[in-house]
């Protein structure tokens, strides 16, 4: 698998995974029904943000991170991140793959840390993901996000030094 930076030639291949997992209500906070130009324009970072994908073997877009400064200003040196892997080519390691990335990538850039604002409790693949490569539950929103199937859970904030 390749992780290269995303162009706006891939957004046809990220776009149908991103509007099911969007769509779903299940991990993102974002409207359900988010249109596809306002999400490329959410998706695909322009510096200092980036924007990559996941690309197997076949030259198929398995998965895209994008990156970013989590604050603006004096917060600016914590970094964040958020992950889409096509549901189709779940299990297989895209996600840890792009989650390592994106903390290299951090290192490399100067952050002293990254820190995800909305993860969803009731994500258990990206909770235990996150957790093995280091990330700590800091604090729980009681009943921050409305799940489509569980109703309100909790949404996590994870940090991990850098």
């Amino acid at each position: 698998m390749l992780i290269r930076e995303a162009t706006d030639g891939d957004w046809p291949a990220v776009w149908p995974f991103f509007h099911e997992i969007v769509s779903a209500g299940e991990t993102f906070t974002y409207p359900l029904d988010l249109g596809e130009e306002e999400a490329s324009e959410w998706w695909l970072l322009k510096p200092p943000g980036r924007t990559v994908v996941a690309v197997a073997d076949d030259g198929t877009v398995v998965g895209t991170a994008k990156m970013n400064r989590n604050h603006m200003g004096n917060g600016s040196h914590i970094a964040s991140a958020s992950y889409m892997v096509d549901p189709r080519h779940a299990g297989r390691g895209v996600g840890r793959a792009l989650c390592e990335y994106t903390i290299d990538w951090a290192r490399t850039a100067g952050y002293r840390a990254m820190q995800f604002n909305a993860v969803v409790e009731s994500n258990a693949a990206a909770v235990g993901l996150y957790r093995s490569l280091g990330f700590e539950v800091l604090g729980t929103l009681p009943e921050g996000f409305d799940h489509p199937k569980h109703g309100y859970v909790g949404v996590h904030i994870m940090h991990r030094p850098l």
